[in-house]
């Protein structure tokens, strides 16, 4: 094990890696909450503040199930992307309010 690197992050990688894993053998379209954070490398408890609060990904809810589709997760993260911290959209959106 790495120095300063904790036995729970080490736990956490290589849930990562297996969730990763069976996601590229499967490569579902539709994601469960656990699985989207995987992939977004959120908690889930983010995605669910996020459905609450907005300001997340779009989110479909399938009878009692919420999924989220990659493309949607894809899409959201890429609208997230920016050249540097002075870029006027990161700077009003990411303001104190």
């Amino acid at each position: 094990m790495a120095v300063g690197r904790s036995f729970l992050s080490c736990a956490a990688q290589a849930n990562a890696t297996q969730a990763a894993q069976a996601l590229g053998s499967v490569n579902p379209e539709f994601l469960t909450t656990d699985e989207a954070g995987t992939f977004l490398r959120l908690s889930p408890r983010t995605l669910e503040k996020q459905r609450v609060q907005g300001g997340g990904p779009r989110f479909r809810k399938l009878g009692a199930r919420v999924v989220y589709a990659a493309a949607d997760l894809r899409a959201w993260a890429d609208s997230r992307s920016y050249e540097m911290t002075s870029d006027p959209d990161y700077v009003q959106r990411n303001s104190v309010r």
